[in-house]
């Protein structure tokens, strides 16, 4: 009776660990994309989306950046840019808070501004 009653109970707590390790795992997956939005660098930067959207290259130093949330910057792609965005610095990875257009030129002075 002992034998049975140990079983049940490592069974329960088997069961029970089991169904909570893939809830944390889930969870750890959306707050990935989230810790660059709340942690980092705040910063504005000028420079062009690439033409797949997934990265930014700063027109200061040519540094690129992987995009966290390409959908924010799903209209520009391949476009002459300024975007707001938080970095994070150990994957350089940016989270985009904000996208203006700029002019065609490299110093984003709109060509008729003359």
């Amino acid at each position: 009776m002992k034998k049975i009653l140990i079983m049940v109970f490592s069974i329960m707590v088997l069961a029970s660990l089991g169904s909570w390790v893939p809830a944390n795992a889930q969870k750890d997956k959306t707050d990935k994309n989230t810790t660059t939005a709340t942690t980092g660098k705040t910063m504005t930067v000028r420079g062009t989306v690439s033409s797949d959207g997934k990265m930014f290259i700063s027109e200061k130093d040519n540094k690129s950046w992987k995009i966290d949330n390409p959908e924010e910057v799903k209209a520009h792609e391949g476009q002459h840019v300024s975007v707001a965005a938080n970095e994070d610095p150990s994957s350089d990875t940016i989270h985009v808070n904000s996208v203006k257009m700029l002019g065609k030129s490299k110093g984003g002075t709109p060509p008729n501004s003359k």
